[in-house]
């Protein structure tokens, strides 16, 4: 009986959680403005874990655990928000994938295949506002800075792209399927970029 009661609580604990998130994740996006959808998703999953953290030590809802299951459950909320934020609204922003299903959908149901680089390039991008939510992203990560008509790498931006080209060159897979081939172009995108574009700015081209 002991522990049935236990997993009752849990069981209550992690439902209270979800309908907190949900209550605190619409409250957010329906009364405040929204610099970057991620960051307001992880704002809601704090918010839910802190209030779940009063209700666990500060009320007797949960008395049936102790102080030690208390707080592993409540990790294990907060990494639930975690994956949450990324997994449902964050995805369903950014995702690529989403928007080739919602494309066809709106198109009846099928497209032509050698239509989709300009679905891609003349209506994703414009539809999305795909360069201004980027752009606002990794302004409010910190990880660029908009002077005048440049954008510029900032030392934090420097470092993720260290971390992100060393990944995908060396911890990507080279035997990829793309389109009935396994390929390691995405490996190294940049071989097959501009050896002399017109886009630089100085002072920073080169740097």
């Amino acid at each position: 009986m002991k522990t049935a009661g236990k997993v009752r609580a849990a069981l209550m604990a992690v439902v209270v959680f979800v309908v907190i998130l949900a209550v605190f994740y619409l409250s957010i996006i329906k009364l405040l403005k929204v610099d970057v959808v991620f960051y307001s998703s992880l704002q809601a999953a704090a918010a839910a874990s802190l209030l779940l953290a009063i209700l666990m030590f500060g009320t007797a809802l949960f008395s049936a655990l102790s102080g030690f299951e208390r707080g592993q459950l409540l990790v294990i909320c907060a990494l639930l928000g975690y994956v949450l934020a990324i997994s449902v609204p964050t995805v369903i922003d950014r995702s690529l994938s989403f928007y080739i299903l919602e494309k066809l959908q709106q198109r009846g149901g099928a497209i032509r295949l050698d239509r989709f680089e300009h679905i891609f390039t003349g209506e994703y991008i414009r539809e999305h506002k795909l360069v201004d939510v980027r752009l606002t992203e990794q302004v409010e990560s910190g990880t660029i800075v908009i002077d005048g008509n440049c954008v510029v790498l900032t030392p934090r931006g420097d470092r993720l792209a260290a971390f992100g080209r060393f990944f995908r060159t060396n911890l990507l897979p080279r035997k990829r399927l793309l389109r009935g081939e396994y390929t390691d172009q995405l490996t190294d995108p940049f071989r097959r970029s501009d050896e002399n574009p017109d886009y630089l700015c100085e002072p920073w081209a080169g740097h």
